[in-house]
């Protein structure tokens, strides 16, 4: 089979196509025949050594895909052979991940996709949709599970509405029931957070931004989904309601945080930080479940239209899908694995 694989950390050149053997599914896990491998910045940063060192002798990367189990292992059910799937976490403490023809990963990470969802969308949930399940779900007064209803009455802010993280919180949250309102950077942003399903779009860079999200929630946000912390606290804290949450996933620009102890005191802020590697497996399989029965429903579609462009390179052109995910295309990456 045509595998991408690398053995030094370095730029995206270290990223070589190459033939390797049939993987056997072990007890417990099935064999995935991948239609297409989706791109994450972790996946790049792995990559570049920026996280960690080296794990293996030689890596196939990508946590997410999608694609058609065709082989299990001793204990798995062989009625799941030819169905199709969605994967997560494929290269957590794993060597193999989805940049392949066909990789293998346990069970419970292969997830049905229906018939009328495509591998496209299959491949682009993973780490965004379990990420932004994971920000909505860690409130002091809950919800721990989304459903339609689950976030009845409540205001979330999605910081960064055109990012892959942002759209799966508006879709998400929406799809739960609550008021979205995104903050965006420019018209552009707008129209695709818009598309993803924001109720309200801000421009955090225009006016009063926290004024306008006071004009739409006057008690405040009770969740925040923040891509910058360290840019957007003060404007977090600003709109936040008291017992309010601040779930941060990442801190794009780098800027330092700095906490003024006595507001957040005074807020009985919760400042949650996530991260999928270390989070409970029982977490995940359950933010699995709820993102299958939100695909179910139709509520998490991709594309321009629904906010999320797909940028989708071919097999033996990862390296310049990870070049694309490093310079901060907005949207997805997505490579095609299979023909």
């Amino acid at each position: 089979m045509k595998a991408i694989v690398y053995r030094t950390i370095g730029d995206p050149d270290v990223l070589q196509l190459a033939e390797r053997d049939l993987p056997t599914p072990a007890p417990g896990e099935v064999r995935v025949r991948i239609a297409v491998s989706g791109v994450n910045p972790t996946d790049w940063k792995t990559r570049s050594g920026a996280t960690n060192s080296l794990q293996f002798p030689e890596v196939t990367p990508h946590l997410d895909g999608a694609g058609v189990i065709d082989a299990v292992g001793e204990g798995v059910d062989q009625s799941r052979v030819g169905q199709r799937v969605w994967l997560y976490m494929a290269t957590a403490g794993r060597p193999t991940g989805t940049a392949a023809e066909f990789t293998v990963v346990p069970a419970g990470r292969a997830v049905p996709l229906p018939d009328a969802a495509g591998f496209e969308l299959g491949a682009s949930l993973g780490v965004p949709a379990l990420t932004a399940h994971r920000a909505l779900t860690v409130a002091e007064d809950g919800p721990r599970r989304l459903r339609p209803g689950a976030l009845d009455g409540k205001v979330v802010l999605a910081a960064g509405g055109a990012g892959a993280v942002g759209h799966a919180v508006i879709q998400l949250a929406r799809w739960a029931g609550a008021t979205v309102v995104s903050t965006i950077s420019g018209p552009e942003k707008a129209r695709l957070a818009t598309a993803a399903g924001a109720h309200h779009v801000i421009n955090y860079r225009e006016g009063d931004p926290a004024a306008s999200i006071r004009k739409i929630a006057p008690d405040g946000v009770d969740i925040v989904a923040e891509v910058a912390l360290g840019a957007n606290l003060a404007l977090d804290l600003a709109v936040l309601r008291t017992r309010g949450t601040i779930a941060t996933y990442a801190n794009d620009g780098g800027k330092p945080v700095e906490l003024d102890v006595r507001q957040n005191m005074t807020l009985n802020t919760r400042l949650q930080f996530l991260i999928l590697y270390t989070l409970d497996p029982d977490v995940l399989a359950a933010a699995a479940e709820d993102i299958a029965a939100a695909v179910g429903d139709g509520a998490l579609p991709v594309g321009e239209e629904h906010g999320l462009p797909l940028a989708r390179f071919p097999l033996e052109r990862t390296a310049d899908a990870h070049r694309a995910v490093e310079r901060g295309m907005v949207g997805k990456v997505l490579v095609d694995v299979a023909s």
